[in-house]
């Protein structure tokens, strides 16, 4: 079947590495009270809770998983994935700061919204992500991401749930055209997700996930 071929090709890359496993696992071992002193200054943009973002294309850190998060600050500290913003701000941290960010954001509670789209919306959303799309060999979200959106912590899967909608039509349309490439360790799985996937179909899935809970 053209779905299950595209999630095998999508999953192969971790499987050989043992991220689904635990063979490897990916979590920091960070401070999360020596990250709410590094987390001073991040405030300003993501709230004082994390998940307040003054701009709603602004990721809600507050409960993202801490392997997530810590690869990255990686690659915005490094410019393998390129934030100006979040780059200034990350200059001179040193690898253990990054794991007590990280680590306390990790500790904060999520933070969830609702979706605001009608019933066909919702529908088409929620097919998308439990189901995919057979005919364009789109694998289900749920499948990396679970069925509640929590993702999947050992494998560096990021949350979902609770993300401003905003925040998700940019990442997933950065992905779709190529512009976000931080999924390459993952053999680029999110550009092969939402290359496939039309305006309408991210609009209506960012919104469904702003709610999913």
């Amino acid at each position: 079947m053209q779905i299950r071929t595209a999630l095998n090709f999508f999953l192969a890359p971790l499987l050989a590495a043992g991220l689904l496993t635990g063979a490897s696992a990916a979590t920091a071992a960070g401070d999360p009270e020596a990250g709410k002193a590094q987390a001073l200054v991040c405030a300003a943009c993501h709230g004082q809770d994390g998940a307040s973002g003054i701009d709603p294309t602004y990721p809600n850190l507050a409960g993202q998983n801490e392997a997530y998060l810590l690869k990255q600050l990686r690659m915005i500290q490094t410019g393998e994935r390129q934030i100006l913003l979040m780059a200034g701000q990350l200059i001179g941290k040193t690898e253990q700061n990054l794991r007590d960010l990280a680590a306390y954001y990790a500790s904060l509670p999520g933070k969830l919204g609702e979706a605001a789209g009608d019933d066909d919306s919702i529908r088409l959303a929620q097919g998308i992500y439990r189901g995919g799309i057979y005919e364009k060999g789109v694998a289900a979200c749920s499948a990396c991401h679970a069925p509640n959106g929590q993702g999947n912590a050992p494998a560096g899967f990021p949350v979902l749930s609770g993300q401003p909608k905003e925040y998700t039509i940019a990442q997933l349309t950065a992905y779709r055209e190529g512009e976000r490439k931080s999924d390459e360790s993952f053999g680029g799985m999110m550009r092969g997700v939402a290359g496939g996937l039309t305006d309408k179909e991210i609009a209506a899935l960012a919104d469904y996930l702003q709610g999913l809970h």
